[in-house]
């Protein structure tokens, strides 16, 4: 059974910076995709970013230059560096991990005032 963790949410200002993390439980971190999605009041369910095992990386056009996926397969972690926040980056960011199926986090929620 996988499990992950999210944490690093918060308030922020806009145009500051807040890292969040995602850790995982269980052997298939290092050979799954992992990705954070977001989802902004009354809105879907979106894709942020996504890094498979070999370290390729993913980012929804909204967030190219400022956001950065990375992982550590050492400590089962994948971050994400969000810089230049703006107050439409708002919302609960989940992580997601997948091999042969989708494990979701509880989500870790972003305020950005402006």
């Amino acid at each position: 059974q996988v499990q992950l963790v999210e944490s690093g949410g918060g308030l922020v200002q806009a145009g500051g910076s807040l890292r969040l993390s995602c850790a995982a439980s269980g052997s298939i971190f290092r050979v799954s995709v992992m990705g954070w999605y977001r989802q902004a009041p009354g809105k879907q369910r979106e894709l942020v970013a996504s890094i498979t095992s070999g370290g390729s990386t993913n980012y929804a056009d909204f967030v190219k230059g400022r956001f950065t996926i990375s992982r550590d397969n050492a400590k089962n972690t994948v971050y994400l560096q969000m810089n230049s926040l703006k107050s439409e980056d708002t919302g609960v960011y989940y992580c997601n991990l997948f091999y042969r199926g989708g494990y979701w986090g509880q989500g870790t929620r972003v305020t950005v005032s402006s």
